[in-house]
């Protein structure tokens, strides 16, 4: 099999390996869909914490290639899509039903390998049938819905309430569809890239706003008025960025924090105003019990990704990939192993 391998930070590899044989519980995944996601990138560029050498790619979907012993609910031939986090089960997040905090946590592509090569093998346990005729390109994007599905439900958006977006790539524009889907009444989205903002207007974005170009609290004034949004939801995952969300929220506003930050980032947050404002400022970290739903929306055809990729590049243009996620070339890009 062809793998994408990253031996240290900063480096990556296209070899050729052994394939996987599944163990007990596990199935192997013949991969045809691998998002590029910007934890990837931060893995490759030293950011994120993980396990070398190491296959990337979380955000995958293929065929049942084989089952190992004890596997009776899927067989070869079954397309699927992978729930990439493996949770303890035994810790005390764990039997408090939070899985997604388990202090054990294992992850395909992060501390195991993963979807960046043409065969992935996997626990059963994490693999979610497709829906019916559902493209292999739709079901890789599952896992960041997922992501955003529990992210929406942390901001506890309500109908009417008021948004904010800060940042439209891939996850920002799918928070800016599930907020208009949650009954959003006005949707203020901030994004540098002219081609982004014009997705996000596409995708029904009240006002779009060039943070390079024009002041966003004045954006956010003019489109909400001078109280600030019920939700601010940060999707960047820098300091800065950080900083402006907890500014732009309401009086009972609700901040969420979800583009991954740099672990020694740090944000300065008066008390005073948190206690007065009654603000309430919250993270939110993967999938947890969301996948499945996340297929359901997807295959419902009213969340719209397929216009949100950008670039469809075979396993050894990789390292391209990554090059155009950093330089911010890319809205999404999917990588396919078979090609």
């Amino acid at each position: 099999m062809r793998a994408a391998v990253f031996p240290s930070p900063g480096l990556c590899e296209i070899v050729e390996r052994e394939p996987p044989s599944p163990a007990e519980g596990e199935i192997i995944v013949q991969v045809h869909a691998c998002g590029l996601c910007g934890t990837d990138l931060h893995i490759y560029q030293g950011e994120f914490p993980a396990r070398f050498p190491l296959v990337a790619g979380h955000e995958f979907a293929g065929l049942v290639e084989e089952t190992g012993p004890g596997v009776v609910h899927l067989r070869a031939g079954d397309r699927v899509t992978v729930d990439p986090n493996i949770s303890c089960g035994a810790c005390p997040p764990c039997q408090k039903g939070y899985p997604h905090l388990c202090r054990d946590l294992s992850a395909i592509g992060v501390t195991l390998d993963g979807g960046f090569a043409t065969h992935c093998a996997v626990p059963a346990r994490q693999a979610y049938k497709l829906p019916k005729d559902m493209p292999f390109a739709i079901a890789a994007m599952s896992e960041p819905v997922a992501c955003c599905v529990h992210g929406i439900e942390q901001a506890h958006l309500r109908p009417g309430d008021t948004v904010v977006i800060i940042g439209a790539g891939m996850v920002g524009l799918v928070m800016l569809q599930l907020a208009l889907l949650r009954g959003a009444s006005v949707a203020v989205v901030s994004e540098p890239s002219a081609p982004k903002r014009q997705i996000a207007q596409a995708l029904g974005a009240t006002v779009v706003v060039d943070p390079h170009a024009a002041d966003l609290a004045e954006a956010v004034t003019q489109a909400i008025g001078d109280s600030g949004a019920d939700v601010v939801i940060e999707c960047v995952g820098s300091e800065s960025t950080a900083q402006q969300a907890v500014s732009l929220a309401s009086e009972a506003g609700r901040v969420l924090f979800f583009g991954v930050s740099p672990e020694a980032a740090r944000v300065s947050v008066s008390p005073y105003q948190v206690y007065r404002k009654e603000l309430t400022i919250t993270g939110s970290f993967t999938n947890p019990f969301t996948q499945g739903r996340a297929l359901s929306l997807l295959n419902s055809g009213r969340l719209k990704v397929e216009e949100l990729i950008t670039h469809r590049l075979p396993l050894d243009q990789l390292p391209k990939a990554l090059d155009l996620m950093a330089a911010h070339q890319a809205t999404k890009i999917l990588i396919q192993p078979q090609s």
